[in-house]
């Protein structure tokens, strides 16, 4: 065997093992959803059942469609909220000439380095004077100004590689600033915004720990945090629900991913605009 071949078979076996590491922990978790006793492996026996999957869908007191409906309106508006806001922002830093602009960039950055465990007892004050407790503007307006730097920092990569040619000749056709960024701008770097909202969706549709303290039941509550708080009737963990839920839970999110993959394997190797 040359050198050639081991290059081959060790990239192989490092393909096969990262493919395996992933998707073990979801097959797993699809086996226990679908068995009717999560200790099949004490017991030696695996029956397969689908009474999970109705439990969750059909019992109200679960209130799982409750926690999945929130979770992809809070989801989708928060990212295509922050996107947008993050496409203005990106294009005003992109486009215009003024003093400390990098400056900006870096604060921004710098203040999503910190944790929301420091500042979700703030958070959790300030929502309380405003009466928006279990609401889904208490989760909505963190989400946004939380996940607003990482859209940021995408756009701006995109909307830097534009050549300003483009804004001039759009100007001189009589164009406005938010005509250029809307007609122009975003087509242009359409990839690098999907890439942008599908990222900000699927932060926003997994974080816990701010729907965990802004909420207190169904009305406002997210998915996570529901599936969390899943519970028997003495207490003990139904494994099955949860499973079954999670799988439940991660279809939306696999969907988006597989219809954007298009814009994103764009967004991620080719780039705005080519060179």
């Amino acid at each position: 065997m040359n050198e050639e071949q081991i290059k081959k078979l060790l990239l192989a076996v490092g393909i096969v093992f990262i493919v395996v590491f992933f998707l073990f922990p979801f097959g797993w978790m699809v086996i226990v959803s679908f068995s009717a006793s999560p200790d099949f492996l004490i017991k030696g026996n695996l029956s397969f059942t689908l009474s999970n999957y109705k439990d969750i869908l059909s019992i109200r007191s679960l209130h799982f469609l409750n926690y999945l409906k929130n979770s992809l309106i809070i989801s989708g508006i928060a990212a295509l909220s922050s996107a947008l806001i993050g496409a203005l922002a990106a294009y005003a830093i992109s486009r215009f000439k003024f003093a400390g602009k990098m400056l900006i960039v870096l604060g921004v950055l710098a203040l999503s380095m910190f944790p929301q465990i420091s500042i979700v007892g703030y958070l959790y004050k300030f929502m309380t004077r405003l009466r928006l407790i279990n609401t889904y503007s208490a989760l909505i307006f963190p989400y946004i100004a939380y996940s607003l730097p990482l859209a940021l920092w995408i756009l701006l990569s995109y909307f830097s590689r534009i050549p300003l040619e483009i804004d001039r000749a759009a100007q001189v056709d009589g164009a406005s600033r938010l005509q250029i960024l809307r007609k122009v701008i975003l087509p242009i770097a359409l990839p690098g915004f999907v890439s942008a909202v599908l990222l900000l969706f699927m932060f926003s549709f997994n974080e816990f720990l701010f729907a965990l303290m802004l909420t207190t039941d169904f009305r406002a509550r997210t998915v996570p945090v529901g599936i969390a708080l899943f519970q028997g009737l003495h207490g003990e963990i139904p494994w099955g629900y949860i499973m079954s839920a999670s799988v439940v839970s991660t279809i939306p999110v696999i969907l988006i991913a597989l219809l954007a993959q298009r814009y994103i394997i764009q967004g991620l190797t080719g780039g705005a605009v080519k060179e």
